[in-house]
């Protein structure tokens, strides 16, 4: 078997895989979270969201809504030398980012069901 027909093998091959590929994982939302902070991010992002008293009157006052969050959530930073992973029940996250020319940083107590942001930081 010569060379270009066993090329002509492989390139078909390798056509019907990226058809049935595309076919199969086009409809899935399937991401590549594999770095400690992508990983924490997509795991608070997907949780219920509870937030303090003392968030909401941090955000009502800066003239802010609760999609600063979400935003930060997306695009921030954990900071995790200054979070506490090594607790028992609910693992504590500090995320930092940059949102409405806004750099926050907020707290978040994440538990097994549901995110509860804490405490909010805003520099101007």
């Amino acid at each position: 078997m010569g060379i270009v027909r066993r090329l002509g093998f492989y390139l078909s091959g390798f056509v019907i895989g990226l058809i049935l590929l595309f076919f199969f994982l086009g409809g899935k939302r399937a991401s590549c979270d594999y770095g400690p902070t992508a990983r924490t991010l997509k795991n608070i992002r997907s949780k219920e969201r509870l937030f303090s008293d003392e968030v909401l009157q941090t955000l009502a006052k800066n003239m802010l809504d609760t999609s600063v969050v979400s935003q930060l959530l997306m695009d921030g930073d954990v900071l995790f030398s200054e979070s506490q992973t090594h607790l028992d029940s609910c693992n504590v996250y500090v995320i930092e980012g940059v949102s409405s020319n806004m750099e926050l940083k907020i707290s978040v107590k994440n538990c097994e069901t549901k995110a509860y942001f804490e405490g909010l930081v805003i520099k101007e």
